[in-house]
């Protein structure tokens, strides 16, 4: 397995990650760094996942963790760039698990 690569763009108070490969227990370390280092000022951070084509159940925890880190941070979280099997596994989760807010972050 090939680990995974992260770029990550900060202008101002904006801040995109994307993330380059499968996104899976092995890759949550290498991505909850890539967010922890954001100086504190970002106000907007994207999680861009146009090079993800897959997301395991892992994914889904680093994005709830992300969505909880935001919320305390006073950041706005905003998902883009969800290729098939990425997509079709957030609607699932929305779907079976409707207070979660799953479909919020299909709305980026």
């Amino acid at each position: 397995m090939h680990p995974l690569k992260t770029s990550t763009v900060i202008f101002g108070d904006e801040a995109a990650i994307r993330p380059h490969g499968d996104i899976d227990h092995d890759a949550l370390p290498s991505l909850r760094a890539a967010s922890d280092a954001l100086p504190g000022d970002v106000a907007f951070l994207t999680w861009d996942f146009g090079d993800v084509p897959f997301i395991g159940v892992a994914g889904l925890h680093l994005l709830g963790e992300q969505r909880m880190l935001a919320g305390r941070q006073g950041r706005t979280l905003t998902v883009r760039g969800l290729r098939a099997q990425p997509q079709r596994l957030l609607r699932v989760a929305a779907e079976l698990y409707p207070t979660m807010g799953w479909n919020t972050l299909l709305a980026g």
